[in-house]
C-alpha cells in the first residue's frame, strides 16, 4: 500500500466526511462543512486540514491549528480520524505524525486532541504521550419516538416570548452578546477570549450547518434572555451547539424552554435523531438532557501531548 499525507483538496470534502462519520457517527458534518472550515479559519489560528492517501484513495484526515484566542500560548489542536477499513494500516500515524511537526514548528507547547473510549483509539493516543484530561458526554434523543414535553401548557411566563434566530437576520449582536455571556461559563480545559463581534458572524453566525429557524431563543421584556442553538445536515441529524441562559435570568427554566422548542421544531421539520454533547463537569446541562430522555451514545476524551522545547 502506498500512503501518502498532503494538503486537503476541495474534491476531498466527501472523503473526509465519510473518515470523520466512520469514528464519530453522531456528527451533524457534510461536505459543505469541510470545506467551508479550510476557508473561513481566521488566519490567526494557522488552521491546516490534511489527508492519508492510500493507493490513490483517501482514507483518514487530520484537521490542526493553534488556540489563537487563549491567554496561555503554544496551545494546540489536532484531531484525526481513519475510515474503519484502513485502520492499523498507518494511516492515523502518518497523519498524528505530519500534524505534529506542523505544529512544532509554529512554536506549540501542548497539543489537544479529541478521542472515543475504546482500547483502539485510547492505545493509540497514549502510546505516543497523550494524557487523558476531560470528558465529552455525546448523548441521543430518538425525536421520532421520544415523548417531548409539551409545548407551553399553561402558556408563557409574563414578559417572555419564543422567537427564532432567524428573527434576528437584520441584526444579530443580542445573541453574540448572549452567546459570549454564557460561553465564559462553560466547563473547558482550554481558556479562551470572548472572539470580536466580526469574528464570530464569521464563524458562528455564518456557519453552514447553522438552522436559523430551528434555533430557539427566549427574549424576556426584549432582551435575550436564553437560546439553543440547533445545526443540522440535511440527513434527518440534530445537534444541539449550544444551550444557555445569561446570568441575571437564570434559574427560571429558560433552558428548558428554548431546548424544547427547538427540539419540537426539529421534529417538525423532519430531524429524526438529536444529539448533544456536554462536559463531563456540566452537571446542569447533562441533567437538562437527561430530563427531555437523551440517552448515552458515547464518551470522547481530550488527550493532551505536551511537546518538547
Amino acid at each position: 500500500m502506498t500512503m501518502t499525507v498532503r494538503d486537503f483538496r476541495a474534491t476531498d470534502a466527501e472523503a473526509v466526511v465519510a473518515a470523520r462519520r466512520a469514528a464519530f457517527p453522531y456528527l451533524v458534518t457534510t461536505p459543505r462543512t469541510v470545506a467551508w472550515e479550510s476557508e473561513s479559519a481566521p488566519v490567526e489560528q494557522h488552521y491546516r486540514l490534511l489527508v492519508a492517501e492510500a493507493d490513490g484513495r483517501v482514507v483518514g484526515s487530520s484537521e490542526m491549528g493553534v488556540f489563537h484566542d487563549s491567554d496561555e500560548p503554544g496551545l494546540a489542536f489536532a484531531n484525526t480520524t481513519v475510515i474503519a477499513g484502513a485502520r492499523g494500516r498507518g494511516a492515523g500515524s502518518a497523519l498524528v505524525t505530519a500534524a505534529e511537526e506542523y505544529l512544532s514548528g509554529l512554536g506549540t507547547a501542548k497539543i489537544f486532541a479529541w478521542t472515543l473510549d475504546e482500547s483502539r483509539s485510547v492505545t493509540f493516543a497514549e502510546r505516543r504521550g497523550y494524557r487523558r484530561s476531560r470528558c465529552s458526554r455525546v448523548q441521543r434523543l430518538d425525536l421520532t419516538a421520544a415523548a417531548l414535553p409539551p409545548l407551553n401548557p399553561g402558556g408563557l411566563p409574563d414578559g417572555v416570548e419564543l422567537r427564532t434566530a432567524a428573527d434576528f437576520a437584520d441584526d444579530p449582536r443580542p445573541l453574540y452578546e448572549a452567546d459570549v455571556e454564557c460561553s465564559v461559563d462553560e466547563p473547558g480545559d482550554v481558556d479562551t477570549a470572548a472572539p470580536p463581534y466580526a469574528e464570530w458572524l464569521a464563524l458562528t453566525w455564518e456557519h453552514p450547518a447553522l438552522d436559523r429557524e430551528l434555533t430557539s431563543v427566549a427574549v424576556v421584556d426584549g432582551a435575550v434572555a436564553a437560546y439553543s442553538v440547533a445545526h443540522t445536515d440535511g440527513r434527518g441529524r440534530y445537534w444541539s451547539g449550544m444551550t444557555g441562559t445569561r446570568r441575571a435570568f437564570r434559574g427560571r427554566g429558560l433552558a428548558k424552554l428554548t431546548k424544547n422548542d427547538s427540539l419540537h421544531r426539529a421534529r417538525s421539520a423532519g430531524c429524526r435523531e438529536a444529539f448533544t454533547g456536554n462536559d463531563g463537569d456540566n452537571g446542569p446541562m447533562l441533567a437538562v438532557n437527561k430530563w427531555f430522555g437523551y440517552e448515552p451514545a458515547a464518551t470522547e476524551w481530550r488527550y493532551v501531548r505536551e511537546l518538547s522545547a
